[in-house]
C-alpha cells in the first residue's frame, strides 16, 4: 500500500519500512552467526532460517513498497540474497575441483566482503530514508 505525500509521490506505509528494517536485521544476524559460529558467513546467510525468512518477507511485502522509494530496498535485498546464493554455488563448485580450489576460495572471500558491504550500505541508506539507486 502507498500513501501520497505532499509532492504527490508515493510514501511508504510505516509497516513496509519496518519490514525493510527487519529484513536487514535478519540478514545481519545471519552474518554475525556466520562470523562467530561454526558456519561460514555465506553458508549462514543463504542457509539459515533468519535469511530465508527475510527473503520470504521481501517477496510477501514488496508489492506494498511498489511506487515508493522503498521498492529499491526490497529489490536490493532480494537481489543480494539470490546473487549470494549463485556465487556461493559457483565458489563451492570450484573448491570441489582440484584446479578450481585456487580460484574458489578467493571467490568465497570476495563474496563474503561483498555481502557485508551490500547489507551495510543498504541498511545505512534505509536509515537515511534514501533509495538504493535513482529511479
Amino acid at each position: 500500500m502507498v500513501m501520497i505525500d505532499q509532492q504527490g509521490k508515493g510514501a511508504p506505509l510505516p509497516s513496509v519500512l519496518t519490514v525493510a528494517h527487519l529484513v536487514y536485521a535478519l540478514h545481519t544476524f545471519a552474518i554475525v552467526v556466520g562470523i562467530v559460529g561454526a558456519a561460514t558467513v555465506i553458508g549462514s546467510f543463504v542457509g539459515s532460517l533468519p535469511s530465508i525468512a527475510a527473503v520470504i518477507l521481501n517477496y510477501a511485502k514488496r508489492g506494498d513498497a511498489r511506487g515508493t522509494w522503498l521498492a529499491s530496498h526490497y529489490r536490493w535485498q532480494i537481489r543480494t540474497f539470490w546473487f549470494t546464493l549463485l556465487w556461493a554455488l559457483i565458489g563451492w563448485a570450484l573448491i570441489i575441483t582440484v584446479i578450481g580450489a585456487v580460484v574458489g576460495v578467493p571467490v568465497l572471500i570476495a563474496l563474503t566482503l561483498w555481502l557485508i558491504y551490500r547489507i551495510g550500505r543498504g541498511w545505512l541508506r534505509l536509515h537515511d530514508q534514501r533509495p538504493m539507486y535513482a529511479p
